[in-house]
């Protein structure tokens, strides 16, 4: 065998864009360059300006009704005596579960040594970081004074005061802060061979040197692979508990308390699935539009895709049982009030919300038993927005 065809990456022979994780004729070197330039030398797309925009524009409009809840009250969210969870437990419910689907590609996929996760795990990655940020915001303001933020945390002071143990308030910090660490040092620890390629293409000194202090002396020598796959391999054995016992803490927001259709046992498994399956949702609707602007159809693949809509596929039935699960319990349980909560949201004044809910939900998820549908780009990037709204 020749050392160039040692050399080559190639995925299935003969080629099937269906079957393959890389499309054939690529090397090690090729792809170094092609995806440094992205980062290096390639002028950045027209479409990347139209997003940014966007999203410094949604950035301000957020900055502005936190200004002005914290000016009114919490009371504008809906949290009043006695409702305890208003509009904030919705959004960080929401942002919270779509960056588990990062942790998931991440680290229970290297354990199980899926190959086809490397292609779409450092976005994931960074879209879990940027969830949890986002998650975070949430319970702070639900605090009504956020810079008293502290005071949940339990620190020797002189108010002879400590934080409520019993308290979800509570353990949703502890559940976030183990959360966000934990991710930010599997992305980072990911990234350092990564950096080394930078620091060692990078034309610019402020670059190489930015890039160096990052790459940490990596140099690539037998040594260093050696004590990275360890800590890579460490922190995904640590990761991966993680996906099952933040979102499980999440539910029990709702669970532990008395109120007709959320104190159920249901909820832990129903939580983690819907976060895998939202997450996953996202990444595909963050995936294809990358995969476009930035020429990676060679990279992320037809089988990336289908993989995810498979994924998305399984946990979407999970999480389709469980709202069959709170309808057959309700009835099951003999409880009236149960019963009137299941019935309200069917024929309520919420009743087009919960139904439109399951048609988003369930209904359109039944597309994906097609191949064809799992194979259609513009079909799984309607399905991913829909799942996600």
């Amino acid at each position: 065998m020749s050392e160039e065809k040692e050399r080559r990456v190639e995925i299935g022979t003969p080629f099937d864009p269906h079957a393959a994780i890389l499309a054939p004729g690529y090397t090690y070197a090729s792809i170094t360059d092609k995806i440094s330039a992205i980062v290096l030398t390639r002028r950045t797309p027209r479409g990347w300006f139209l997003g940014f925009t966007i999203a410094f524009l949604l950035l301000m409009l957020l900055l502005f009704t936190a200004a002005y809840l914290l000016a009114t009250g919490v009371g504008i969210w809906g949290v009043t005596v006695p409702v305890g969870w208003g509009f904030d437990i919705i959004n960080f419910v929401w942002w919270i579960g779509i960056g588990h689907a990062g942790t998931l590609i991440s680290a229970i996929l290297l354990l199980l040594r899926q190959r086809w996760r490397t292609s779409i795990n450092r976005f994931a990655e960074a879209m879990t970081l940027f969830a949890v940020a986002c998650a975070g915001l949430y319970p702070l303001l639900h605090m009504g004074r956020p810079w008293l933020f502290y005071w949940l945390l339990p620190y020797p002071n002189t108010m002879g005061t400590w934080p409520q143990p019993r308290s979800p308030l509570v353990w949703d910090v502890f559940a976030i802060t183990t959360y966000a660490t934990v991710s930010f040092l599997f992305w980072f620890v990911g990234l350092i061979p990564d950096l080394a390629t930078l620091r060692d293409r990078a034309r610019r000194r402020f670059w190489r040197i930015l890039y160096g202090f990052l790459a940490m002396g990596w140099r690539g020598s037998a040594r260093h692979w050696a004590r990275y796959e360890t800590a890579y391999l460490l922190l995904a054995g640590l990761a991966t508990p993680l996906v099952v016992s933040v979102h499980t803490v999440v539910s029990f927001d709702f669970a532990i308390s008395i109120i007709p259709g959320w104190h159920a046992t249901i909820f832990p498994p129903y939580f983690v699935a819907g976060a895998i399956y939202s997450g996953f949702a996202m990444v595909m609707t963050l995936a294809i539009p990358l995969r476009k602007f930035y020429e990676l159809e060679d990279f992320i693949t037809m089988k990336h895709l289908d993989n995810m809509a498979k994924i998305m596929l399984a946990t979407g039935l999970i999480v389709g049982y469980g709202y069959m699960m709170e309808a057959f319990m309700a009835w099951y349980s003999g409880n009236p009030y149960e019963r009137y909560m299941i019935l309200n949201r069917l024929r309520g004044p919420y009743a087009p919300i919960y139904w439109a809910l399951l048609v988003c939900n369930v209904g359109v998820l039944q597309a994906l038993w097609s191949a064809r549908v799992r194979r259609n780009v513009r079909a799984l990037f309607a399905i991913g927005l829909v799942v996600n709204e």
